[in-house]
């Protein structure tokens, strides 16, 4: 075959394939885009199983500090302490999940692995909602993980499987919220480092400022009525209900918190996102 020839097939056989009647493939959804990017997140913690360590470790160590270092002085006996601890436990180790969300995300703007993600076909937000689905993964571990210390520990919640299930699905639920903040503050801060301290210092102050380890009413005015508008405070109180039997009057209050958390965050943290060309 000659050279000549050759250009002339090449050109013969782009016409034929231009002149088909072909449609491209369909654009993948969200929910599928957001599922795929979801089971990346978790493959990271396969490969990295020290992401781990927050969502086990530290909700336990703050289990067993509290409920025999100090539960006999605040309860009378560790083990009825136990029975308050363990509801705000949940919800804290889920909190402090939740700053891993900014962590990640840093991450990736760093090693440019976004602009690759903003240049396939796919819907714009589903690399931040498919993080999000993975660390509910991560939450649901931790709260497997505190629940069953807790029954070996002696904690014998009155509101049986369908009031600790509540109390879990609650924490999860505001963690999923948080981490919006995060998501927002990552995009804004774009440094694991500050996402990271910025992350402990402001959850350190709200959840030690709270409900989870001792009642509001044995604290200073001053501190009591900080407590009584902490929304964690509101979320702690709704799953201790829940775990404890004492019926979803508290829910309400939570779930209006989750609710402006994702009426104020997520808006911010797309127009962010999408403006980071």
């Amino acid at each position: 075959m000659t050279t000549a020839a050759r250009p002339i097939e090449a050109e013969e056989r782009l016409l034929r394939v231009l002149g088909e009647d072909t449609r491209p493939q369909q654009r993948p959804g969200a929910l599928s885009t957001s599922l795929t990017m979801g089971w990346r997140a978790l493959v990271k913690i396969k490969r990295s199983p020290g992401q781990l360590f927050n969502a086990t470790i530290t909700p336990v160590m703050f289990t067993l500090i509290f409920t025999y270092l100090f539960g006999g002085a605040i309860s009378g006996s560790s083990r009825e302490y136990l029975q308050f601890l363990l509801p705000g436990i949940l919800v804290q180790g889920v909190l402090f999940i939740s700053t891993q969300t900014g962590v990640a995300l840093t991450t990736d703007l760093q090693q440019g692995i976004f602009d690759r993600f903003k240049s396939m076909p796919i819907w714009r937000p589903s690399p931040l909602t498919g993080a999000l689905i993975g660390d509910v993964v991560r939450y649901l571990i931790s709260s497997a993980v505190v629940v069953a210390v807790g029954l070996a520990l002696g904690f014998r919640p009155d509101g049986g499987v369908l009031g600790v299930t509540g109390g879990v699905l609650l924490a999860v639920l505001f963690g999923f919220c948080v981490s919006w903040i995060w998501t927002f503050l990552g995009l804004v801060l774009r440094t694991p480092q500050g996402v990271s301290a910025l992350g402990m210092l402001l959850l350190s102050l709200l959840t030690f400022a709270s409900n989870i380890f001792a009642e509001p009413t044995t604290m200073p005015g001053w501190l009591e009525a900080f407590v009584d508008i902490n929304p964690i405070g509101y979320v702690v109180t709704a799953s201790r209900s829940l775990m404890n039997g004492d019926g979803t009057a508290d829910l309400a209050p939570a779930l209006v918190s989750c609710a402006v958390l994702l009426i104020l965050f997520v808006p911010l943290s797309l127009l962010r996102y999408n403006k980071s060309e």
